[in-house]
């Protein structure tokens, strides 16, 4: 990229009696970064073009030297040749003066009833609405890739947790679904956050909209949005759009952390629930003998980062008056980097899961020494005509009971049983069994390996579906 240059040469530089100074033009520029809509921008630039060919204010002549020279442009920004100019300032610019540069004057006509102001905001949109697409697409692939997990661990016994604590029986594939769940909810936001950001600002221009005779829905039907932006006050400075993107982003970040908070105590020796392959850990400079879940602890990380870039995003915008202010350049960084990450983490951890080895005797050695089945016990009290409260407070003597004498709950006889209620009957040793109280919860949503492999069906038919 070129050092800053004098501007003389500027679109706007009629206006100014003197060169901007080098500093501000390194400060202000943007090309650094926004470069990466070039192709975006270069699409919303043809789809005007023909619609201002269309309204007689370009001619064919004009329009055939503007996609010639737009198609020698892509084919060298996807060489990597193309060279992005410091004092160009930002996207726009490096493309607008390449293509002068290759056509000439046709090159200059192509910005006609348009401003830099509703080509930015709708090169964004773009940008956003094709990536949306490939997380969803990514998020897809990891739900399909913990759906395969589940299966394997339908009927896997672990320790289901509240506080940390073991509360009840489940199995490692009812816990997956959990994940499958939220992932899904995210994909809902995104793809609900996607009508919105398909909405089309161009044919705003700075503010006010233009005089001349534009057909925006032309364009809009080009490019292949769902409606037109209708305040063109709003068009140029909305970034509802990008916020509610980055929103939702941040909600399937926070998911990933909760996830990854998991798998690192899971691995942990103190759980020893699971493996995770060596090539998503690292080792240690000093200690030999550590295997580093790194992968789970950097999502856990960036999780963090893109919540940061929600609330930039929304400070960003606060005190925003009508319409477009230079502010809004600092949209960009925080969106592009929200994407990388989102996408990435999607993608990595697609590749993660099945890689995952699970203990399941570690699992289940956890659930016998946590006293599982107690809740277990209580509803069988209820069941035979005891209240609640009081089954409940046996089946808590029972447990306490247990824990001095260093016992389950499956280990008690049945005339222990008995000797908390004489209507126990022996049916009741089922119950206090992992599996039992696994089987008993076999209703839609439960953790019983039945419904838990019916859940699995279900989800992969939403999936194919999608």
């Amino acid at each position: 990229m070129t050092e800053p240059l004098s501007p003389e040469h500027l679109a706007w530089s009629g206006r100014f009696s003197e060169p901007v100074a080098l500093l501000v033009q390194r400060y202000t520029a943007s090309i650094g970064f926004d470069q990466r809509l070039a192709l975006v921008d270069i699409e919303a630039s043809l789809a005007h073009a023909a619609m201002l060919n269309h309204v007689g204010v370009l001619s064919d002549a004009d329009l055939a030297d503007i996609r010639r020279g737009m198609a020698q442009i892509e084919a060298d920004i996807r060489a990597d040749r193309f060279e992005f100019r410091l004092d160009l300032e930002d996207v726009h610019m490096n493309v607008e003066r390449r293509l002068t540069e290759l056509v000439g004057d046709a090159g200059k006509r192509l910005h006609t009833g348009r401003s830099r102001n509703d080509q930015v905001a709708t090169d964004m949109r773009l940008y956003l609405r094709y990536a949306i697409d490939d997380i969803v697409s990514a998020i897809a692939t990891l739900e399909e890739a913990l759906l395969d997990l589940a299966d394997a661990h339908s009927a896997t016994v672990m320790p289901g947790f509240t506080h940390l604590q073991v509360a009840q029986p489940v199995t490692f594939g009812h816990h997956l679904l959990a994940y499958v769940e939220m992932f899904a909810r995210d994909v809902e936001r995104l793809v609900d956050a996607r009508h919105r950001v398909n909405r089309l600002p161009l044919g705003a221009a700075a503010l006010a909209g233009t005089s001349y005779p534009i057909d925006r829905v032309m364009v809009q039907e080009a490019l292949g949005f769902e409606a037109l932006c209708r305040n063109s006050l709003d068009a140029v400075s909305d970034r509802d759009f990008a916020i509610e993107f980055v929103a939702a982003a941040a909600l399937f970040m926070t998911h990933i952390s909760r996830l990854s908070e998991e798998l690192v105590l899971w691995m942990s020796p103190r759980f020893g629930f699971i493996d995770i392959a060596d090539r998503f850990c690292t080792g240690s400079s000093i200690m030999p003998q550590k295997k580093n879940p790194d992968v789970p602890e950097l999502a856990r990380g960036k999780s963090g980062r893109v919540a940061g870039h929600l609330l930039g995003l929304l400070m960003l915008m606060k005190g925003q008056p009508l319409a477009y202010n230079k502010d809004n350049q600092e949209d960009k960084e925080p969106l592009f980097d929200t994407i990388d990450t989102v996408l990435a983490t999607a993608r990595i951890f697609s590749e993660l899961v099945p890689g995952i080895t699970v203990n399941a005797a570690a699992m289940r050695e956890a659930v016998e020494e946590g006293h599982a089945t107690a809740t277990d016990l209580a509803d069988y009290l209820v069941r035979i005509g005891m209240p609640f409260r009081d089954a409940h407070e046996i089946s808590a003597k029972a447990v306490r009971a247990c824990v001095s004498q260093g016992r389950d709950l499956s280990d008690l006889s049945l005339s222990e049983l008995k000797a908390l209620d004489q209507r126990i009957g022996e049916d009741v040793l089922a119950v206090l069994k992992i599996e039992g109280s696994l089987a008993s919860r076999s209703h839609l949503g439960g953790t019983a390996p039945a419904q838990v492999r019916a859940e699995i069906a279900w989800q992969r038919k939403r999936l194919r579906a999608a």
